[in-house]
Parts: C-alpha cells; structure tokens; sequence
C-alpha cells in the first residue's frame, strides 16, 4: 500500500503555525506589560473574529445559517467551541503567564492531544483507547505531574505561581475539550464555524473585560503591537491555515504542530525574553512528547508509510 507524498507547501504551512502559535506565549507576556489579562482576551477574540468575518463574507460562505435543519445544532457546537477553544483557554493562560514563564504555559500545550484520548474514548464513537494508546498517555500524564510539581521551576516567590501552572493544565484541558466539540459538530464549511465560534466568544467575553479592567488611558507601542499579532496571526489567518493543510493533507499531518508549539515558546521565551528553563521542564517535555508519540504512533504509520495500523 502506497501513501501519497506530502506537498511541499504543506509542510511550509505547518511550520508557519507552529511559528504562530508558539510565539502566541511571548507576545501574550508583552502584552500583559500594558494591558490586563482579560483586555488581552478581549482584543485578541475581537480582532480574530473581524478577520474571520471578513474572510468568509469575501468568500461568500458567511456564518452558518440560523434557520434551517440542523442549524441550532450547528450553532450550539460554536458556542461550545467559543468558550472552550478559545475564550476559556485564551483567558487562563493570559491570567498564568503574569506568574509563569511564557516556556511553561507553550509546554502546557503539548498535553492537548494526550487528553483528548479519554475523553474521545467516551464520546467519539469508533475512537477508542487500546494498550499502546494507554500506556502513551500514563507516561504524558507522568510528563504533567513532573511539569506541574514544586521541582518544575525553582520557586519565583510569586503568589499565585502555584495556580497559574493548574490554569496552564485546565487551559489544556478546554482545547481538548473543544477539539472534541469541533470533530463531533455536524459538517459545515469550517472558516464560517470558526469566525461563528470567535464571534460568540466576543460577545460574550469583552462586555466582561471592559466590566472588569475598563479601557486604559494609554496602551504602550509594544503591547499594542502584539495585541495587533495575537488578533490577527494565531487567532484570525491561522484558522486559514489550519482548513488549507487539513483538508490537503489531513488531521493526522496536522497533528504534527503538537510536536512544535512547546519547542517554539521554550525557544522564543528564553531568546526574546530571557527566560531560565531549568532542566526538570525538559524532562517533563521529553515525556509528554514520548507519550505522544506512542499514542499517536498508528496514525504516524499510516501518514508517512501507508501502512495500517491503530
């Protein structure tokens, strides 16, 4: 059995968003210096949803309809994903990362796929958990404990430190949370589900920040720049992104950015920002990544050899 060969422009794309979204973790620090955890939520979901508006207007799908058969539930999947995929997740790692380097919070983030295995055995039908699978997510789950215990950075002193790593972990959970939501939701053109995802969890989150922290006087250059970044790049044209490789190259290549992301935000944080990465954070990574490996291997197999396997 042959396997056809990965286009080119696919693996440029792939690298381009695990650029994207690494960097997501140091530009959220630099807005933080000028705005509070909850504006750069608000900013971020607003910005994206502008673009995603514009680019499936432009491409005449538009959101998806109100009425019709199916519709309600089309609507309440983007709901779920609003919250889960990115209001929840965007606002507990903006909150973490004033107390937590911006390497911790990325790491965080290669635990996503390793939760999505439970909790696609119990609710995707035809997804189950098998031996290898299993023992993939014991040693990532040994991965976590080791992340988030009191050896996994020396203490910085500050108060919530402790709590910021629990919010990087439930940050984690909710995207696996909304990757499940996303692959249960009925088909539908996935730019419009996207912008109406982005769109609810605008409406729903920005008259809370403004409650909460106000409009600031004045927005430093540098904190508005990567506002500006983290609106447009990781949450508006990744999602174009994200369709373009899925839909050429399937979910199991995409799968591949979990492998990035991590690697991406531990080498900008320490580079750009200067952030000490002691050695237990690596090998927290280096299980979680071999747990993923493991769980993943079957899909691995099939993408790069053709061959079968679970």
């Amino acid at each position: 059995m042959t396997t056809t060969p990965i286009a080119p422009i696919n693996w440029l794309r792939l690298a381009a968003l695990g650029l994207m979204f690494g960097a997501a973790f140091m530009f959220t620090r630099l807005a933080l210096d000028g705005v509070g955890p909850r504006l750069v939520v608000a900013s971020r979901l607003s910005l994206g949803a502008l673009l995603l508006l514009v680019i499936a207007y432009a491409r005449g799908s538009g959101l998806p309809p109100i009425r019709g058969n199916g519709s309600g539930t089309v609507w309440a999947f983007a709901l779920g994903m609003g919250l889960f995929t990115n209001a929840v997740p965007f606002f507990l790692l903006s909150w973490s990362q004033q107390f937590v380097a911006s390497g911790f919070a990325g790491v965080c983030m290669a635990i996503v796929p390793l939760m999505i295995l439970p909790l696609a055995h119990f609710l995707v039908p035809g997804d189950r958990m098998n031996l290898r699978r299993l023992i993939g997510f014991i040693i990532g789950t040994c991965g976590v404990v080791v992340l988030i215990g009191p050896a996994a950075f020396s203490a910085s002193g500050a108060e919530f430190e402790l709590t910021a790593r629990v919010a990087c972990i439930i940050a984690a959970l909710s995207y696996a949370i909304g990757a499940i939501l996303t692959r249960l939701c009925p088909a539908v053109d996935m730019i419009s589900l996207a912008a109406a995802a982005l769109t609810i969890g605008a409406v729903l989150f920005v008259p809370y920040a403004l409650m909460v922290e106000g409009i600031p006087d004045s927005v430093p250059t540098i904190s508005l720049l990567a506002l500006l970044y983290l609106g447009t790049f990781p949450t508006g044209l990744a999602q174009l992104l994200l369709v373009q490789v899925i839909r050429s190259a399937g979910p199991v290549f995409m799968s591949l950015l979990n492998y990035q992301v991590p690697l991406w935000s531990m080498l900008l944080g320490i580079v750009f920002l200067g952030e000490e990465l002691p050695t237990n954070i690596y090998w927290a990574l280096t299980l979680i990544l071999i747990g993923l490996v493991l769980s993943q291997a079957g899909a691995l197999r099939r993408l790069f050899t053709g061959r079968k396997g679970a």
